[in-house]
């Protein structure tokens, strides 16, 4: 106890400290983040440009639904009116953060179950057209729609197992 006291009163004594230095935290986890934000809007903004082309022709999309050949022609036509809103709305909310581990598994499963109508469709030999980006995929190869669907699942599946890494907003 005495040490203590004579330990307090002396002004020249140092403080222990660590002399281990810890990485710069901070720093490396702000740029995890933008990165991170940087997929959010590239695939938000994919989302988005997608479901607009549908939303301002929701004929051509309804169509593009019925060359699929799996669904009657009143749901196409209900899908062409209902899913692109889906997608720009789970797109901002990637965007904003809102809804964020929503917005991922209803994006993440509408990518799926397309990816698998195409699979079906060119098993079952139809020639389909994909519609997702309008007229600028009019004209793509059955592994270049597959390759594109693949490369935004992988990004969306990125995302949710960041967002799981993270700490919650």
């Amino acid at each position: 106890m005495a040490e203590k006291e004579q330990m307090k009163q002396a002004s020249n004594i140092e403080h222990r400290t660590s002399n281990i230095e810890l990485p710069n935290e901070v720093g490396s986890l702000g740029v995890w983040h933008f990165l991170w934000r940087i997929l959010d809007f590239a695939v938000a903004g994919i989302f988005i440009y997608a479901g607009a082309l549908k939303a301002f022709d929701p004929v051509q999309f309804a169509s593009d639904i019925d060359n699929y050949k799996i669904l009657p022609w009143p749901v196409c036509v209900a899908l062409a009116f209902y899913l692109p809103w889906l997608e720009i709305f789970c797109a901002l909310g990637l965007v904003f953060r809102f809804l964020y581990r929503g917005a991922l598994s209803i994006l993440s499963a509408s990518i799926v179950v397309f990816t698998l109508a195409t699979i079906a469709a060119k098993v079952r030999g139809l020639d389909i057209t994909c519609g997702c980006f309008g007229h600028a995929s009019q004209h793509w190869s059955f592994p270049a729609h597959l390759g594109t669907n693949l490369a935004i699942l992988a990004g969306l599946l990125l995302l949710g197992f960041s967002n799981r890494l993270r700490k919650p907003l």
